[in-house]
């Protein structure tokens, strides 16, 4: 039985997720003009960058300085993402960001080591103390992601059971401290989901936890994409993470093309809950504005299609075809 939510909530990520997986650094005015522009259009919650080893990941090095350049909106959450003491020491010391104090647990210990050089056993047990970290510093947690959620390149299958003893551990870490619960959040980090493990796995985390929010990070690598993103949808998942125009992915993911592997397109999915009358507090037409810009500053077709085709917002109003397609780049 189906049981869509009146409204649903994106917090975009595009401009870390895609940004980190191109082979040049793009100007930083140019990646400041698209957050100001991402600002601008209702979304509640911008990742800007991670603050991570530039070593491995060099387009994140400037990451501070482009915090600093973006006009700040006051309805705006800006966030930043880390791995590590060094990386959370530094965000912890930017004026305006927002510190959504996450834990993070992974499944197979190839990601695990590859993307924090752990194991997934030791991320696990460093996220009690991450927690108590949080909370000393006066943060409250606002995500428990559990990565690679339904399968992984490089450690292969992920059964449920798996995901569901990641999320016992961080539920007791939390009822034993008598906390609410943040977001649960299941992450297909590199696109093995597809609609009906998403609906028995939100349905398992659900019985796990009946009093959570349940959240999605979905990729579209393999286009499945949106089917996920309706499946779970007609479960009553309100919340998602998505990347403006279909940008990015994981740099360690091991995909063989680095175009194969982005998150669902944010404008995408708006116009997909806004069709079906679900509200989203996004106006659509800034945000494919905002996805126009950001193919522009890449310089390549990019993987969102409403961004190409346009809504229907003109054709609604009685505008012939001519003129809306001499509209559309």
């Amino acid at each position: 039985m189906s049981d869509f939510p009146k409204f649903v909530e994106f917090h975009e990520e595009g401009v870390r997720e895609g940004f980190q997986m191109e082979p040049v650094t793009y100007p930083r005015e140019q990646r400041a003009a698209l957050l100001n522009a991402l600002s601008g259009t209702g979304l509640k919650q911008i990742q800007v960058g991670s603050l991570v080893n530039s070593r491995k990941v060099p387009q994140m090095a400037d990451t501070l300085e482009l915090f600093a350049d973006i006009e700040k909106n006051p309805d705006v959450r800006y966030t930043l993402l880390w791995l590590n003491e060094s990386g959370y020491q530094k965000a912890r010391e930017v004026r305006g960001a927002f510190n959504h104090a996450p834990l993070m647990y992974y499944l197979t210990d190839a990601f695990a080591m590859r993307n924090n050089n752990r194991t997934a056993m030791d991320m696990r047990a460093e996220q009690e103390v991450w927690l108590d970290r949080y909370l000393a510093d006066g943060a409250t947690p606002q995500k428990i992601y559990v990565m690679t959620a339904w399968g992984c390149n490089l450690g292969g299958p992920v059964s449920q059971d798996m995901v569901l003893d990641a999320f016992r551990h961080a539920i007791g870490l939390f009822r034993a401290r008598n906390l609410p619960l943040p977001a649960l959040y299941l992450a297909d980090t590199m696109g093995w989901a597809n609609p009906e493990e998403v609906r028995r796995r939100i349905g398992a985390v659900r019985e796990l936890a009946p009093e959570a929010r349940i959240g999605l990070h979905l990729h579209d690598t393999r286009g499945l994409g949106g089917a996920n993103v309706y499946a779970a949808l007609s479960m009553g998942v309100s919340l998602f993470d998505g990347s403006v125009a279909g940008l990015g992915g994981c740099p360690f993911a091991g995909h063989k093309a680095r175009q194969s592997s982005g998150n669902v397109c944010t404008e995408d999915m708006v116009f997909m809950c806004q069709e079906m009358g679900i509200e989203t507090g996004i106006d659509l037409e800034k945000l494919i504005e905002a996805s126009r810009m950001a193919e522009d500053i890449i310089g390549r077709p990019l993987m969102g299609r409403v961004m190409h085709s346009g809504s229907l917002k003109a054709f609604r109003a009685g505008k012939t075809a001519e003129t809306v397609c001499a509209t559309v780049p």
